[in-house]
């Protein structure tokens, strides 16, 4: 399984994150993800840059892969302005680009005023504009009227000669069948063999990318600590995350959230063990590349433990 990193637009700045794209490529990481927020999930991360703003600058600094996760291209960007902005960042990236999307939340597409639809019709708006970015990626004048979106004589100029491959996001059997249909891969957040096998069943056997979160800090202690501070919305069961509408109502919800559940549920510190034991039950869940992201300020910290001790670890135990 491959190792990539994962940078969070919600807890860091832009130069930060650019520096941490950087520091990732030296470390030996094989890839980057990058999440895709109108808002933070609560106003203590504080941060929420522009994505297509913040991937222009990456370009520039590092070589990597660089793969969305996620962008949503159906409430607050129509799929025409998305293809176009992932057409430019594919071009400056090389072709290293994948679109990674999904059905998104309202925290982030509800600030238009607009309803906010439900998971079935967000599933179709999201087939729909996915249909949408492909016809536009071919070069052609395109004009499309569908159920939910319209076009009219639009075409994209600058994209690779090769279009990005689009990973679609999915977290249960409905939307699965969704991304096996229409997705060149999965995306998912949690070590879910079901899901993941009913995915590669359904399209083939298509690449897997599963992403995670981890407190590094001198003592498990410190980074629990961290992890509850910025990251207690993990913590939130069933569609919470998709429904609540902004920070502040995360803050609300997250005070439910206990020490005990963050202790539980985040790895956290400096032991090697602890961060083996998470990327094997990725790759044990069967996910083809794992991009793990850190919660807390020691995140260049952890991308040189990383590169000094888990990436080794990780190939030593692929070659046995």
């Amino acid at each position: 399984m491959r190792i990539g990193f994962f940078l969070s637009t919600e807890e860091y700045t832009p130069a930060e994150l650019v520096a941490q794209a950087r520091a990732a490529e030296e470390a030996g990481f094989a890839g980057l993800w990058i999440s895709d927020h109108f808002h933070p999930w609560n106003n203590e991360q504080g941060n929420s840059a522009h994505v297509w703003s913040v991937i222009g600058a990456v370009s520039q600094v590092c070589d990597l892969h660089v793969t969305t996760a996620v962008t949503c291209p159906t409430v607050r960007l129509h799929p025409a302005i998305v293809a176009q902005a992932a057409g430019t960042c594919a071009e400056l990236l090389k072709g290293r680009f994948t679109l990674g999307v999904g059905t998104g939340e309202a925290l982030n597409e509800s600030i238009l005023g607009g309803p906010w639809p439900g998971a079935d019709v967000r599933l179709e708006m999201l087939e729909e504009a996915v249909e949408v970015i492909r016809r536009l990626w071919t070069g052609e004048v395109v004009s499309h009227r569908g159920r939910h979106y319209t076009v009219e004589h639009a075409r994209i100029y600058n994209v690779p000669e090769t279009p990005p491959e689009i990973f679609v996001s999915a977290f249960g059997p409905k939307a699965v069948e969704v991304a096996a249909r229409i997705g060149d891969g999965y995306i998912g957040t949690s070590p879910d063999a079901e899901l993941v096998a009913a995915f590669k069943q359904a399209s083939g056997g298509r690449p897997a990318q599963g992403g995670a979160k981890v407190a590094f800090a001198p003592t498990k202690e410190e980074g629990w600590e961290h992890a509850h501070r910025l990251w207690p919305n993990a913590g939130l069961p069933g569609e919470m995350a998709q429904i609540l509408p902004t920070p502040e109502h995360f803050e609300q919800a997250t005070q439910l959230v206990t020490m005990e559940s963050t202790r539980e549920s985040a790895v956290a510190g400096n032991d090697l063990d602890d961060h083996l034991d998470l990327v094997r039950e990725y790759a044990e869940a069967g996910y083809d590349e794992l991009y793990l992201a850190n919660m807390g300020p020691h995140t260049l910290e952890m991308i040189e433990f990383y590169g000094t001790h888990v990436l080794p670890a990780v190939d030593e135990e692929r070659t046995r």
